[in-house]
């Protein structure tokens, strides 16, 4: 016959909890950095911050932060984005997980890397008048289709020298973009609320880093059930105003 047993307090949860000492493990601290990505003139870009103190002052940076004890990760993501950039509302998703022992100068960090992408007007803004320690930097990718790895960042014509593991963290961002981009309605996040078909098979050629067939993107764009028209053209344009269209459904993914 099985026998009951009484746990004690000190068998309890409750009481192994207050007597529990953290201090016994070493603890990591736990950042967040943001890609801030868009596309401008049929290129993939983001936003950075040049760093003004110690470890790699002068180099840039995706905008970044730790994360608070009792802040969860999104939370901290969507903060530290807010706080460096002024930006709300925007698609944010996690990424991946830095953790190599020396990626930081100052102690074990780990960083949690979101990405996150606007339309370009929103992103120019962030740059506009021009700010010292502030830059809209073109993305260089050198590998194919999702090779992935290190990807650099160019700003009037120079190569910007990145912190910590950041040319990684970009590259990361852009290999999961084109990943994404055949099922996922990605590419909206990076056009305004409106938009024409050469706007958008703009946006999906720089994130895949090619160039489409006009009338075979369109057909299966227009096929996909993802676009609505809106009823409405272009205005002020030199050429033969395009139909404006829509993303039937705002939400990213």
């Amino acid at each position: 016959m099985a026998t009951r047993r009484h746990s004690s307090a000190g068998d309890s949860e409750a009481g192994f909890l207050a007597g529990y000492d953290a201090r016994r493990f070493e603890r990591p601290s736990v950042t967040v950095d943001v890609s801030l990505l868009a596309v401008r003139r049929g290129k993939l870009v983001t936003w950075l911050v040049q760093r003004n103190a110690h470890p790699h002052r002068g180099r840039w940076s995706l905008p970044g932060g730790f994360v608070q004890l009792r802040e969860p990760l999104h939370a901290a993501a969507a903060r530290v984005l807010a706080e460096k950039s002024g930006l709300r509302d925007v698609f944010l998703e996690q990424l991946f997980s830095f953790g190599a022992p020396g990626r930081d100068p100052r102690t074990r960090v780990i960083s949690i890397a979101y990405y996150a992408l606007i339309d370009v007007q929103r992103l120019e803004a962030l740059t506009t008048p021009p700010r010292e320690g502030l830059c809209v930097a073109e993305l260089r990718i050198p590998w194919e289709e999702e090779t992935g790895g290190p990807i650099e960042a160019e700003a009037h014509g120079k190569a910007l020298d990145l912190a910590f593991d950041h040319a990684e963290q970009l590259g990361v961002a852009v290999k999961r973009l084109r990943g994404k981009l055949a099922y996922a309605p990605i590419g909206f996040q990076l056009l305004p609320e409106q938009f024409t078909l050469r706007e958008l098979q703009l946006v999906h050629e720089a994130v895949l880093g090619r160039s489409l067939n006009k009338d075979s993107f369109r057909r299966k764009m227009l096929a996909s059930g993802q676009l609505e028209a809106t009823g409405e053209h272009q205005v002020a344009v030199e050429h033969r105003p395009a139909e404006l269209y829509r993303f039937s459904r705002r939400s990213a993914v």
